[in-house]
């Protein structure tokens, strides 16, 4: 798996410079072969036009590891809770602007919803309100991210469960964040000391024990079978808003588990315009 910018691309060759596949400091160049079987999306399935340089691109290689399976271009993710909502006339039609507060430790953020996205947007998240959740998956632009599909269904705002059980595997849902780099943002933290918990954070839909930031997880792709080790590198308190299931391969138990950064995801097989998979998860502390 490889994140980076696009330096050049032609049909059969894609350049980037990105960090190393392993981790570690600097950049270099990447030569990535890629074949007429390569699926590239941007905003939706798209073809060799859309790798202009400068862009960000995520690829996947083949199992074989010779060339680019699926390439992500500009694809990023908005959720959280919706501010407000307003309404902007435009020759196409209605432009949708909807604000969403991410959770307290992302930025608030401005996503448009296109009249050609808004019908998809909406058989999913028929609730555009103040209060309502929000997910959707989005295309990078110079200005807002411009929403293309929903990300989930929308479910009813959590009303706190009580704390489950400590300890054992962990059964649920896995989503994608736009961070760099690999790890997890996992949703219950503890809010004392350095452990980079949220103090005001809902409890999840999930039973979930309590961990710190840096916390080791053993993650697997039940879809997939693909699994890794994880560090919690970020407090997902927006998760625990998400009482839903993933349907990717049967359903998942109810509540998102993990946010996993974009490498981590596609490491693990997930695709990043479906936007989850039925997840195991073992916390080793």
């Amino acid at each position: 798996m490889i994140e980076g910018r696009v330096v050049d691309s032609s049909p059969h060759l894609l350049v980037l410079w990105a960090k190393p596949a392993g981790g570690g400091t600097g950049h270099r160049e990447y030569r990535v072969p890629m074949s007429d079987k390569t699926s590239v999306w941007h905003g939706g399935r798209a073809g060799h036009e859309a790798l202009r340089p400068g862009r960000d691109a995520v690829v996947r290689p083949t199992a074989d590891g010779l060339a680019a399976d699926r390439i992500w271009v500009e694809i990023t993710r908005v959720n959280g809770t919706i501010l407000s909502v307003t309404q902007k006339r435009e020759r196409r039609g209605l432009l949708h602007l909807v604000e969403v507060d991410q959770g307290p430790h992302r930025p608030h953020i401005r996503v448009a919803i296109p009249p050609e996205s808004l019908g998809k947007v909406l058989v999913r998240h028929p609730l555009l309100l103040p209060g309502q959740l929000f997910d959707v998956i989005a295309r990078k632009t110079g200005e807002e991210p411009v929403a293309v599909q929903p990300g989930s269904a929308q479910p009813a705002p959590l009303t706190s469960p009580p704390p489950g059980p400590e300890g054992g595997v962990l059964r649920g849902t896995a989503t994608w964040y736009p961070a760099p780099g690999r790890g997890a943002a996992y949703p219950r933290l503890e809010a004392l000391g350095d452990s980079g918990g949220c103090p005001d954070a809902p409890d999840p839909c999930a039973q979930l024990p309590y961990l710190s930031l840096g916390s080791a997880l053993e993650v697997r792709n039940d879809c997939t079978g693909r699994g890794a080790d994880l560090d919690v590198v970020e407090c997902g308190c927006n998760a625990a808003l998400f009482c839903d299931r993933c349907v990717e391969c049967g359903t998942s138990p109810r509540g998102r588990l993990v946010e996993l950064t974009r490498a981590s995801f596609v490491e693990l097989g997930g695709d990043l315009d479906v936007g989850c998979f039925n997840v195991s998860v073992a916390v080793n502390r």
